[in-house]
C-alpha cells in the first residue's frame, strides 16, 4: 500500500525528472522527450498545490519535503552509460 508521503515524493520525483529532461541541452529523437516532457509538465502540479492537498487530504497526500539545495538534484541524474555515433 502506497503511503501518503511515498505517493507525494513519486509526483515531486517525477516533475523534477520530467523538469530535467525538459531542459536538457542535448536533442535525443529528434526533440520527442524534451517536447513530451514539456506537454506533461504544463499541468503537473507544483509544490505549492500539493502542499494544499496535503491539507485538505492528509490520507492521499503528504506535505512536500523542502526545496533542493541547487546543484542538488532530488531524483536521478543523467549517466552516459555507452558512446553512440553522436558523442564520439
Amino acid at each position: 500500500m502506497t503511503t501518503p508521503a511515498e505517493r507525494t515524493k513519486a509526483v515531486v520525483d517525477t516533475r523534477d525528472f520530467l523538469e530535467m529532461l525538459a531542459s536538457m541541452d542535448e536533442v535525443t529523437i529528434n526533440g520527442l522527450v524534451q517536447s513530451v516532457a514539456s506537454g506533461l509538465l504544463r499541468h503537473f502540479p507544483n509544490n505549492i498545490e500539493i502542499d494544499v492537498s496535503a491539507a485538505a487530504l492528509p490520507s492521499v497526500w503528504a506535505p512536500p519535503l523542502p526545496a533542493r539545495v541547487v546543484g542538488q538534484p532530488r531524483c536521478a541524474h543523467v549517466v552516459r552509460l555507452a558512446r553512440t555515433r553522436t558523442n564520439e
